[in-house]
């Protein structure tokens, strides 16, 4: 048995399926670990969309800020922007069965000594206090409190953690951290508009990762949301956005033994 965790994927079904050929996916032994994101930007969203769902308990994911996107979409939230390309799922006959299974799926997901978040932690969050976080949010966005938490993340510029936060804002923060963070300062205030790559990061701000005293440094979280960043691959981190959308390259890495697989992600923007 073998696990193997993918990077964005962003609709772009056919490097996936071709991924999983090359690093030999046996749906009745192995494992998929996805970083969310499954969706957007990319030609074939519905395919998968479908395939991930269908493959039961051999794939975890996480929710992305796109997949939050198509779901805000879907409920009438919030609309289209000039480059997603979601239309394929929203005319799908199977459109509330697969938007159901996705706002089933968790935030955050723990095994052992991983942690699958698809943006980040803040850097005085511990593994446990996201995990409950998480939980926090994930009860929200599956229940009665759905709207009114996608309606507080949309739109989430202004958005700041403070533990005494209640209500959507709070909710709506947590998800913020968990699917879009990048940088922060020391002290966990989150810069929202930098998306380029970490040598460039705003002054007075750090990868969130590289935050002196991180407290969720005992564990390896693996993560994905920074194609600008690229690869980042670290004892205890494993930055796994490699810009398949982009036209660069969707990665898997085994996590048994850290190898990473990539196949070039021709279908898309660039080709290269």
């Amino acid at each position: 048995m073998a696990t193997y965790a993918i990077g964005d994927v962003q609709g772009c079904f056919a490097s996936l399926r071709q991924l999983t050929k090359t690093v030999g996916f046996n749906p009745a032994e192995d494992r998929l670990w996805f970083v969310g994101d499954l969706v957007n930007r990319g030609p074939d969203s519905l395919g998968v969309l479908r395939y991930i769902r269908d493959l039961g308990p051999a794939a975890v994911t996480v929710l992305g800020n796109h997949d939050l996107f198509l779901l805000a979409v879907a409920t009438g939230l919030t609309t289209f922007r000039r480059d997603d390309t979601l239309t394929q799922i929203l005319d799908a006959q199977d459109c509330d069965e697969l938007t159901a299974w996705l706002r089933q799926q968790p935030l955050l997901y723990r095994e052992g000594s991983y942690v699958l978040v698809h943006a980040g932690l803040l850097p005085h969050w511990t593994i446990e206090e996201a995990q409950q976080f998480a939980m926090e949010a994930e009860t929200a966005l599956r229940g009665e409190q759905f709207n009114t938490t996608l309606r507080a993340l949309h739109p989430s510029d202004h958005l700041q953690w403070a533990p005494d936060l209640k209500g959507p804002v709070r909710l709506a923060t947590i998800i913020k951290v968990l699917t879009r963070l990048r940088t922060c300062s020391d002290n966990g205030i989150m810069e929202s508009t930098f998306s380029g790559p970490p040598k460039l990061t705003p002054q007075g701000f750090h990868p969130w990762f590289d935050v002196p005293n991180r407290r969720s440094a005992t564990a390896t979280i693996v993560f994905g949301h920074w194609a600008a960043m690229g690869l980042h691959l670290t004892p205890n981190l494993l930055g796994l956005d490699s810009g398949c959308v982009y036209g660069r390259r969707l990665t898997a890495v085994r996590l048994e033994d850290r190898k990473v697989f990539q196949v070039r992600c021709e279908e898309t923007r660039g080709g290269k």
